[in-house]
């Protein structure tokens, strides 16, 4: 069969209907008013947290304000405390300083008036006071006997000159404690430091030459001592060849005694060890002048004295002039007993202080007599 009769056979074709097409611009509206939407809230989110962040940067920097405020608040108090502080105890110093003031001026006007009521007398009697304390020091402290003695004197006269019956007894013990003092022996120190200070400066100017040498004591090189005295000589040739015997041996022989104990020499450094304590010894000395040490003075000489006839020739000028010195020393008398004069000086304090109550109660008559006439009038 053909095929066109084939295809003029087969049915006609049905048109298939075609599906509306959905419309989504709305959709699209939709999405993008609600990115909007995010977006714009978003954006508001961020507003409200920016202005949240400077709010709390607002409060934190109040808070710091605040703070320092308070700070500067405190120290400024403090310093108004301090300086008020400052201001009362200044007040209080002022205050102090006057109230000194016044009692001064109030002790002032009374020295001031008892000095008007005095008279010449109690003038004289102050003056022979002070004498008597003056003499009272330097024999106590200063151990001037010499002073101490013109300074009595000096009060004697003084109470002489006063008209007061009173100070009899006062004159009377002057006497016997300047009979005193006049029985003891005046110490010069002054003169016993130089005396020392001189041996200190020949001391240090003894050289080796001064020390005790091999052939002293210990050695003896005569030939008469060596083959005895010549016993009667006969003249001529016999005497001369004897005598010429006796200088050759004398040369050769030297005869060693032991009946004193042999002194060794001294090296350099021992010598100048020597002069050195002996200085020390004499420097000890001059202390012990100074202080009044009876007992160290001698000590002192006495060990400086052994010690020069230990390691020095006496023979030499300079060591025996020294020694000598040293020996003279060793009798001074630096600390003798000294008499009580302060017995003198409390009875004249008990007359000045009898004499003051003697003087009150007429003050006091001649004030109440004042004030009756003055209440009179």
């Amino acid at each position: 069969m053909p095929v066109t009769d084939s295809n003029t056979q087969l049915p006609a074709p049905i048109a298939k209907d075609q599906p509306a097409r959905q419309k989504l611009w709305p959709l699209w509206l939709l999405s993008l008013v609600a990115i909007a939407l995010v977006i714009a809230l978003a954006l508001w989110n961020w507003q409200q947290w920016n202005n949240q962040q400077n709010q709390q940067q607002i409060l934190t920097d109040t808070g710091d304000d605040v703070s320092r405020l308070e700070r500067l608040y405190g120290e400024s108090g403090s310093e108004q405390s301090e300086r008020i502080r400052a201001l009362e105890n200044k007040l209080t110093a002022q205050r102090d300083l006057i109230a000194t003031q016044q009692r001064q001026i109030d002790h002032n006007a009374r020295e001031l008036l008892e000095a008007g009521n005095r008279t010449r007398t109690d003038w004289l009697l102050a003056e022979a006071e002070y004498l008597l304390r003056v003499a009272n020091q330097r024999l106590l402290i200063e151990k001037d006997i010499r002073g101490a003695l013109a300074a009595l004197k000096a009060g004697d006269d003084v109470l002489n000159e006063s008209d007061d019956i009173g100070v009899y007894p006062v004159r009377e013990r002057l006497a016997k404690e300047i009979l005193a003092l006049k029985g003891i022996a005046d110490v010069d120190r002054t003169g016993l430091y130089l005396t020392l200070e001189a041996a200190i400066d020949s001391v240090n100017q003894l050289t080796d030459d001064a020390l005790v040498n091999e052939q002293a004591p210990g050695f003896v090189t005569r030939a008469d001592e060596a083959l005895g005295d010549e016993p009667g000589g006969e003249a001529g040739m016999l005497s001369q060849g004897w005598s010429r015997v006796k200088s050759t041996l004398a040369d050769v022989i030297v005869v060693r005694r032991l009946d004193e104990p042999v002194k060794p020499l001294l090296s350099p450094d021992q010598s100048a060890y020597a002069r050195l304590n002996l200085q020390l010894m004499l420097e000890e000395a001059e202390m012990a002048v100074l202080r009044g040490h009876q007992e160290l003075y001698q000590r002192a000489l006495i060990k400086a004295g052994n010690a020069i006839s230990d390691w020095y020739d006496n023979s030499n000028p300079q060591v025996a002039a020294l020694t000598e010195t040293l020996s003279d020393l060793q009798d001074r008398n630096i600390d003798p007993s000294l008499p009580d004069i302060s017995r003198s000086l409390e009875l004249l304090k008990a007359r000045l202080e009898g004499r003051q109550q003697a003087a009150e109660p007429d003050n006091d008559q001649q004030n109440s007599e004042n004030g009756s006439g003055e209440n009179d009038s």
